[in-house]
């Protein structure tokens, strides 16, 4: 288990503002929050953004629950030692006095949490909004044996976790620089002969070497497979010829994620191939010119569509703009159609068109970018071009 990657002090304001948003009448968003209301978060990124805790969700309940007035983290006693490497233990120092109760199994960790929620009276009718990613196996029984009304706490952890920090910036930066020395390396890693698994294989190993804790993902999508945006790997023989997309990302240390697409050429392209790749890397830099402070997240996936469109290629565009990352690959915000949140300094997102002709090729560009004051920051600086290996 690594440390935290930031100090105490980033996490005690966490919570403080998580809990100034559930206590107050702005909490209510489109969910309908009232005002008070308290938030139960289960293990997942949610968490790890509130308390530096990196655990699995298990059968045994961990979780933290914050009121208007105190913050306790819930935790199976044989997993307690996943607090030592988080920032629990340093929040009293930073102002953050979090209460820390262990269980013993054939104890009730339900009744723990509602004790936490109602000050010892009976919670029952009591409104919570919890983490998104909190299983069943553990809302259900939070609904029917205290009687919690349960909403969503998306709507207030997303305007938290949507902006990074100086720190986080930091992280993601090192994230592109780590994912653009693999594919700096894909001359080597990606050869006629091989098959998408034994690539993808190479691949994995070099997203280590280069820094980060795993391979999260990695998509090898030679010729045909190339056409379906979310190919995994296949035993497809890689020919002369194909076009080839290269989709891939893993979290450092500290949690923070990468993600990259390039694609390539195994040898020169068709005519044909070029110019329509050309007209993809012109939408690619038109989104990315459009992220400015004040501009729409559906405004950035219009000057991409925009450009395909013009050019013919619109149907061939089948997915939406980009996604913002962080903790999570795929987070808030959605560079989609029908977005109309603004962006603003601060957040992160990729910019990812792609072009897919069924039974033929296909391509994708993605940069994962950070809003600045003026405009926006790449953090992946590879050729954009259709790289020939």
């Amino acid at each position: 288990m690594a440390d935290s990657p930031f100090p105490p002090t980033v996490y005690a304001d966490r919570l403080r503002r998580a809990a100034a948003l559930a206590a107050g009448s702005g909490a209510s968003g489109s969910n309908g929050h009232p005002a008070g209301t308290p938030l139960i978060v289960t293990p997942g990124p949610d968490l790890a953004y509130l308390t530096g805790i990196r655990s699995e969700s298990f059968e045994r309940l961990t979780a933290l629950v914050v009121t208007a007035d105190a913050v306790s983290v819930i935790v199976p006693r044989l997993e307690r030692a996943i607090l030592a490497d988080s920032a629990v233990p340093g929040l009293a120092a930073a102002g953050v006095t979090v209460e820390v109760t262990d269980w013993v199994d054939g104890a009730d960790p339900y009744a723990l949490v509602g004790a936490r929620l109602a000050g010892g009276s009976d919670p029952s009718g009591t409104t919570v909004a919890v983490s998104d990613g909190t299983p069943a196996l553990h809302l259900v029984p939070l609904i029917e044996r205290l009687g919690l009304k349960v909403v969503l706490a998306t709507d207030i952890l997303r305007r938290l976790r949507m902006f990074k920090d100086a720190a986080e910036v930091a992280e993601l930066r090192a994230a592109g620089q780590a994912i653009d020395r693999v594919h700096a390396r894909m001359a080597d890693l990606l050869r006629v002969g091989r098959t998408e698994r034994e690539v993808a294989e190479a691949i994995t190993a070099a997203i280590v070497e280069e820094g980060h804790s795993r391979a999260e993902f990695v998509i090898v999508g030679s010729g045909p497979h190339g056409a379906d945006p979310h190919h995994d790997v296949s035993d497809r023989v890689i020919e002369a010829g194909d076009v080839v997309v290269v989709d891939i990302g893993g979290p450092l240390a500290s949690g923070y994620n990468s993600d990259s697409t390039r694609t390539y050429s195994m040898g020169q392209p068709t005519a044909e191939v070029a110019a329509q790749y050309a007209v993809l890397e012109r939408a690619q830099a038109a989104a990315v010119a459009a992220v400015r402070p004040g501009a729409t997240a559906e405004s950035v996936d219009a000057a991409a569509r925009d450009v395909l469109t013009q050019a013919g290629l619109g149907e061939f565009f089948v997915h939406r703009t980009g996604h913002g990352i962080g903790l999570s690959v795929h987070e808030e915000p959605y560079i989609v159609a029908g977005n109309d949140i603004p962006v603003q300094p601060g957040m992160a997102f990729s910019i990812e068109p792609g072009i897919y002709f069924p039974g033929g090729w296909g391509a994708r560009i993605e940069d994962i970018v950070v809003v600045t004051e003026d405009g926006c920051e790449p953090v992946n600086t590879r050729p954009h071009g259709l790289t020939v290996v």
